[in-house]
């Protein structure tokens, strides 16, 4: 008997067979199906953080063509998780996921080939599956297995009837075609968010090293500005002798000159060059190379130069919580 024409809601004609051969209504045998190690399977599946985002028009461009390939009014990108298939692109059905016993695809994406159910209604598995008995009424099912790279099934490309029916040998293998097209874009969607991440991660690194090196920059300063009343007074930090605090203010004192200028010794700290100068009191910093001697509990500095006579040494305090530190900075013989 000649194939008769049925009219879609769509608009379309597709080319039905008035009887499926009885022979031909059996899907594969559950033993045929491959064995997989589900908890492999699902590491891999989440690998392509794919789960739960958004439609991507490529994706649905793919099941748009199995549809109209295989002359069926649905057709879906169906990915398995531990208790659900969930829905990449779905053309011809409007809801994102069903639970996983329900899914003829857990079957399909374990088979080696293209997996077809000609009638589910004659299937003793399917025949009294919800999505068989009630909306969407599925009577033919084919479904081309996701394989990952390392040949994990993470789900089907699949063309979704509701008349039973038999695709072409040409059909199978556009289906075929089209699921490998599923997993090449798969595989570029997860370079992608792996070049995202390195690119994030390389930012991060970049970002740190700036900083490290600004750091390091403000630390290596030979030179720092000092404000005076309404100008700004440069001091060389070679010159520097000691600093000392007093309340709001802070003095510098120099080879030279004493300078006042207002704010902590904390932030003074920060703009002074770390490997030459060390705090040896609360009230206190001194440049090292300055230090002439320790006695006791206090640091001589090299003095200043009073016209043609000697120098005049400096004697700066050193606090009993600082004494370790500054003498783990000297060079001790």
């Amino acid at each position: 008997m000649p194939p008769c024409l049925l009219d879609l809601p769509t608009g379309r004609n597709r080319i039905l067979p008035t009887a499926v051969n009885p022979s031909l209504n059996a899907t594969p045998p559950d033993d045929t199906l491959r064995q997989v190690n589900e908890a492999d399977r699902l590491e891999t599946l989440h690998s392509y953080q794919v789960l739960d985002t958004g439609q991507e028009q490529v994706f649905t461009d793919i099941a748009q063509l199995s549809a109209f390939i295989c002359g069926t009014p649905i057709s879906l990108v169906s990915l398995i998780d531990d208790s659900r298939q969930w829905f990449k692109a779905h053309v011809g059905l409007q809801t994102q996921q069903t639970p996983r016993e329900h899914a003829f695809c857990q079957y399909a994406m374990r088979a080696s080939d293209v997996y077809e159910v000609y009638d589910a209604t004659a299937d003793a598995r399917f025949a009294n599956n919800p999505l068989v008995t009630s909306d969407p009424n599925i009577r033919f099912y084919a479904g081309a297995p996701l394989l990952s790279p390392e040949g994990q099934p993470l789900g089907t490309l699949c063309a979704i009837d509701t008349v039973p029916r038999v695709l072409t040998a040409d059909q199978r293998d556009a289906l075929r075609i089209l699921a490998r097209q599923v997993m090449a874009q798969l595989e570029l969607r997860r370079v992608r968010l792996q070049l995202e991440d390195e690119r994030q991660k390389l930012e991060g690194v970049l970002r740190m090293a700036n900083h490290t090196g600004d750091s390091l920059y403000a630390n290596n300063r030979t030179e720092i500005f000092v404000k005076q009343d309404q100008r700004l007074v440069r001091v060389l930090t070679a010159d520097l002798q000691y600093i000392e605090a007093l309340g709001d203010y802070v003095n510098l004192h120099t080879t030279r000159e004493r300078l006042t200028m207002y704010g902590t010794m904390k932030d003074l700290e920060t703009k002074l060059p770390v490997r030459d100068f060390a705090r040896i009191h609360r009230k206190y910093i001194v440049r090292l190379d300055r230090i002439v001697s320790i006695e006791a509990d206090a640091a001589l500095l090299d003095g200043v130069r009073d016209g043609s006579g000697p120098r005049t040494p400096v004697r700066v305090p050193i606090g009993s919580s600082y004494k370790a530190g500054l003498l783990a900075r000297l060079n001790l013989v």
